[in-house]
C-alpha cells in the first residue's frame, strides 16, 4: 500500500469563536479541547497511521505560530507551505499534491482541517484504513459523519446503501432546513460532510486537470516560482492569486464519478461555535463546561472560558468568554450571532476583530498594557536567541526597562548589554535592535512617546525572519 501522507490545512482565520479566536490568532492555534492546540491535536491524531511526514498548508501571516507549535509537539513536516492569499481548499490541496509527487512516486493524501475535534481516535483510524483500500483503487474518498441529530449547520452527503464501509456517493447536499434534516437522519443514507478526504495525489491532480485545468496550471506555476528556504515554501503571490478560488467539494468531489464515502462515528465536531465547543467539552453533573477560574451558583448547561475569576449565578444555557480586552456573553442557542458582533466591530473600525491585546511575533510577543493620545506602554517578551529587526521610527521615541533576563541593544553605532533594572532610551529616528543573547526569556517594559504610535511606523533595515 502507498504511504499515507497527512495534509493539514491550517489556512483559516475564522472568528466564530470570537473573542478567543481572531484573524491574527485563530482557533487552530488555541488549546480548546485538551492541553494541546487544535493544530497539534490534528497531527497527534494522524501520526499513528501516517507513513510519511505531514505537509502543512498555512496562511503566510500565521507561519511562525504554525512552525513553533509543530516544533513543540515534535512534528517535523515534510513541508510548511505558505499561502500568500486565500484560495479555498481545492488549490491548497493541489499544491500539497504537487509537492507530494515531488517527494514520492505517489502517496495517499489524508486531508485534514487543523481545527476539528475527534473523541474516538480508534474509530477515526479504522475509517482511514477502510478508506485507504478504496483510495488505492482510484477512488476519491470523503468521510461522512454518522449524524446523531438533524443538524442544519452542516452540508450532507447522500450515499448508496451498498458497500461494506465504503459507499458510492450519490449526491452532495447543501445545508438543509430542519424538516429536511430530520428526513435525512431518519433515512440512514445521509451523513454530515466532514471536510476530510483520502485519495492518491496523482488521482486528485488528474481529476482537477480534467475539471479545472486553469486552477491546476496556476498552482503549478505558484509552486514552481515559490521562494524556498529551510523553514518555509512561500508560494508565488501573483501565480497563486491567479487561481480560481473554490472548495474541493465544488471543484472536484461533486463532479467526479469516483467519489466515495466512508461513514465515521467517532465523536467528530468541527468546533464551529461556542455551542459546538460546549458539546465536545467535559461537563459536570449539571451540564456546565468551565475552563479557568469559574465559580457557578445554581447554573445549568453553561459554558465559561477565561483567565480571570468568572462568577455566574442562576444562569442556564449561557456562554461567557473573557479575554484581556473583551467579554462576550450570549445565549447558547443564539451564539452563532457572534458573527454579527464581529461584523459590528469591523464596521466601527476597531482592532478587536483581528488581534488580541497580546500579539505574537517570531521572536516572542508583546502585550499592550496602556495607551493614551501620545504614549503607549508594552510588555515585551523575547525568546532565548530571539532578535527584533534592525529598525527605526519616524514618529516615536522609546524607553526600554529590563525586568528580567539580558538584553543586547543596538542603538545607532553602539551595542550595549542591559540586565535587570537597567534601562535605555531610543530617540526618534535612531536605528535600533533588541536581542536576547541569554538562555532565559527576556522581559522588558517599553514606553513609547510621540505623535503617532501605530505598528506601521516601522522602517526595517534587516530582519532574520524575512519580514519586510
Amino acid at each position: 500500500m502507498l504511504p499515507i501522507l497527512p495534509v493539514i490545512l491550517s489556512g483559516g482565520s475564522g472568528t466564530r469563536l470570537w473573542p478567543l479566536s481572531r484573524e491574527a490568532y485563530p482557533k487552530q492555534f488555541l488549546p480548546l479541547v485538551g492541553d494541546q492546540t487544535m493544530l497539534q491535536a490534528t497531527w497527534r491524531r494522524a501520526a499513528p497511521i501516517a507513513g510519511a511526514a505531514p505537509i502543512v498548508v498555512a496562511n503566510n501571516e500565521h507561519r511562525f505560530m504554525a512552525a513553533e507549535q509543530l516544533r513543540e509537539c515534535d512534528a517535523q513536516p515534510a513541508a510548511l507551505i505558505l499561502e500568500p492569499v486565500g484560495r479555498n481548499t481545492a488549490p491548497a490541496i493541489a499544491i500539497a499534491a504537487l509537492h507530494a509527487l515531488a517527494l514520492h512516486d505517489d502517496a495517499l493524501l489524508l486531508v485534514l482541517p487543523s481545527d476539528h475535534a475527534i473523541r474516538d481516535e480508534a474509530a477515526f483510524h479504522a475509517a482511514v484504513r477502510a478508506a485507504a483500500r478504496a483510495a488505492e483503487t482510484g477512488k476519491l474518498v470523503t468521510f461522512g459523519i454518522v449524524p446523531d441529530a438533524p443538524e442544519v449547520g452542516y452540508g450532507y452527503i447522500k450515499a448508496t446503501s451498498a458497500g461494506d464501509g465504503v459507499r458510492a456517493v450519490e449526491q452532495f447536499v447543501e445545508k438543509p432546513d430542519l424538516s429536511t434534516a430530520r428526513e435525512y437522519v431518519a433515512s440512514g443514507h445521509y451523513f454530515w460532510n466532514s471536510g476530510m478526504f483520502l485519495f492518491k495525489a496523482s488521482r486528485y491532480l488528474n481529476e482537477l486537470d480534467k475539471l479545472n485545468p486553469a486552477m491546476l496550471a496556476a498552482c503549478r506555476s505558484a509552486l514552481e516560482r515559490a521562494n524556498r528556504d529551510e523553514d518555509f515554501i512561500r508560494l508565488d503571490r501573483d501565480a497563486f492569486a491567479a487561481s480560481p478560488s473554490d472548495s474541493i467539494d465544488y471543484a472536484v468531489m461533486e463532479k467526479t464519478r469516483d467519489a466515495a464515502v466512508v461513514p465515521m462515528d467517532a465523536g467528530w465536531s468541527d468546533v464551529g461555535s461556542w455551542a459546538a465547543l460546549w458539546e465536545v467539552s467535559d461537563k459536570d453533573t449539571a451540564g456546565n463546561a468551565h475552563h479557568g477560574d469559574v465559580i457557578d451558583i445554581d447554573c445549568r448547561n453553561t459554558y465559561a472560558y477565561g483567565s480571570r475569576l468568572i462568577a455566574m449565578v442562576g444562569l442556564e444555557d449561557v456562554v461567557v468568554v473573557e479575554t484581556d480586552d473583551a467579554v462576550m456573553v450570549g445565549h447558547r442557542n443564539r451564539i452563532q450571532q457572534v458573527k454579527d458582533v464581529v461584523a459590528r466591530i469591523k464596521r466601527d473600525g476597531r482592532s478587536e476583530a483581528a488581534a488580541h491585546r497580546k500579539v505574537y511575533r517570531p521572536w516572542g510577543a508583546y502585550d499592550s498594557l496602556d495607551n493614551g493620545a501620545r504614549f503607549q506602554v508594552k510588555r515585551i517578551t523575547v525568546k532565548p536567541g530571539g532578535t527584533l529587526s534592525l529598525q527605526m521610527h519616524h514618529h516615536r521615541a522609546e524607553h526600554w526597562i529590563v525586568v528580567s533576563g539580558t538584553a543586547e541593544v543596538t542603538r545607532g553605532d553602539e551595542v550595549i548589554l542591559l540586565t535587570e533594572n537597567q534601562s535605555t532610551y531610543i530617540p526618534l529616528g535612531v536605528t535600533h535592535r533588541l536581542k536576547n543573547p541569554g538562555k532565559l526569556p527576556l522581559e522588558l517594559i517599553e514606553v513609547q512617546s510621540g505623535s503617532y504610535l501605530g505598528e506601521d511606523d516601522i522602517v526595517r533595515f534587516e530582519d532574520q525572519y524575512g519580514r519586510n
